[in-house]
C-alpha cells in the first residue's frame, strides 16, 4: 500500500543478537508479544463485531499508529485504502464497504475528503468500536 523497506536478518544474527545482547533479546520479545496482541484482536475484531465496528476499530488503530510516527495531524490522516482495499482487509465486499462507510458519514463518526479520513470525535469513535486506547502496547514498561 506504501513504500517500505525490508530486510532479512539470518537465524544465525538473530541467535547472536539474542545471546549476547539482552535489550535487543528484550525489544524482540516485546514486539513479539505486540504482534500476538494484535493478531488476537483483529482475530476478535473479524469474528465478533460488525462490519461498521470493524472498519470504525480500523480507522482508530491507523490514527493510532500513525500518529506515533508523525503521520497523522490532530485526528485526521491520509487513507492509503481504496475502499475495495478495506473490504478485503476487513472481510468484506466492497459493496458492504460502501454502505458501511455511508454509515460512518451518516453518523458522523468519520469525514472522509480528498483520500483523508478525520475523526470528529475520537473518543466517541472509540467508544462505538469497542477500541482501546492502549492496546496496541505500543512501548515497553520500565519493568
Amino acid at each position: 500500500m506504501t513504500p517500505c523497506t525490508m530486510v532479512e536478518i539470518s537465524r544465525a544474527t538473530i541467535r547472536d543478537l539474542t545471546e549476547n545482547h539482552p535489550r535487543i533479546a528484550h525489544a524482540l520479545w516485546w514486539a513479539t508479544l505486540v504482534d500476538e496482541a494484535v493478531l488476537r484482536e483483529w482475530l476478535i475484531g473479524l469474528g465478533g463485531r460488525a462490519a461498521p465496528e470493524r472498519t470504525s476499530h480500523l480507522s482508530c488503530e491507523l490514527l493510532l499508529r500513525l500518529g506515533v510516527v508523525g503521520l497523522a495531524e490532530g485526528a485526521s490522516y491520509a487513507m492509503p485504502f481504496t475502499q475495495s482495499d478495506s473490504a478485503d482487509i476487513l472481510s468484506s465486499t466492497s459493496v458492504h464497504m460502501n454502505r458501511v462507510l455511508k454509515h460512518l458519514r451518516d453518523e458522523r463518526l468519520i469525514v472522509l475528503e480528498n483520500r483523508r479520513i478525520r475523526i470528529p470525535d475520537v473518543a466517541r469513535l472509540q467508544t462505538y468500536c469497542r477500541f482501546t486506547p492502549g492496546y496496541p502496547h505500543r512501548t515497553p514498561s520500565s519493568d
